[in-house]
């Protein structure tokens, strides 16, 4: 019978504590089933602009904006906030721009033409915005189809300029979808197509 090392045992025992680390992690950091069964869907935000590390964002739950700048590393620099925005919460599929500007704050009493000019201040401001659609994709999030361009539904398989066309003018005759089930109406779009496409939109 051969038998193992002492060396050779660590290696083993260091081997199986990494097999046991890694089944942990998938059991326990793998987002958990909802009450009707289903997995849970992480939420996706992009952050871009002045923070110390944009990128891309999963949330287990909507985060509101705050939330949002502090998991990106914070802003680059001090500046002005605006706190009434602070409490503002992202759905999934938004884009966080955030930008500095800067804003001249007069003197309290100018007592001439040529008095003090004031003092500049840098100023963030925040953009709210939506994904680019190839992004969107990636993370399986729905279209708005009281939004997307063209342009942008030409790139979703199965759609052509054409019928893309063809979705846009129903939108603006209607004043916009009111459910996804309405592209059943758009000419071009029959019971299978429309099987095939409703995974991509939303209508809000």
């Amino acid at each position: 019978m051969k038998y193992f090392s002492v060396s050779q045992q660590w290696v083993l025992f260091v081997v199986t504590l990494l097999l046991l680390g890694s089944l942990t992690f998938k059991l326990y950091f793998h987002p958990g089933p909802t009450t009707s069964g289903e997995p849970v869907k992480e939420v996706v935000v992009e952050v871009s602009g002045e923070v110390r590390q944009p990128g891309i964002y999963l949330f287990q739950n909507p985060p509101d904006l705050r939330e949002t700048i502090e998991r990106a590393g914070g802003l680059k620099e001090t500046a002005q906030f605006d706190t009434t925005l602070s409490s503002t919460i992202l759905e999934s599929g938004t884009l966080l721009t955030v930008v500095k500007e800067s804003s001249q704050i007069p003197p309290p009493l100018l007592l001439s033409k040529g008095g003090h000019r004031g003092i500049k201040q840098d100023e963030i401001k925040i953009r709210i915005g939506r994904m680019a659609v190839n992004k969107l994709f990636v993370f399986s999030i729905p279209l708005d189809l009281n939004h997307v361009s063209v342009e942008d539904l030409c790139l979703i398989p199965g759609i052509g300029e054409p019928l893309a066309q063809e979705i846009v003018a129903y939108r603006e005759s209607r004043k916009g979808f009111r459910s996804v089930e309405e592209l059943k109406n758009v000419r071009g779009i029959g019971g299978k197509k429309y099987q095939d496409l409703k995974g991509f939109f939303a209508a809000k």
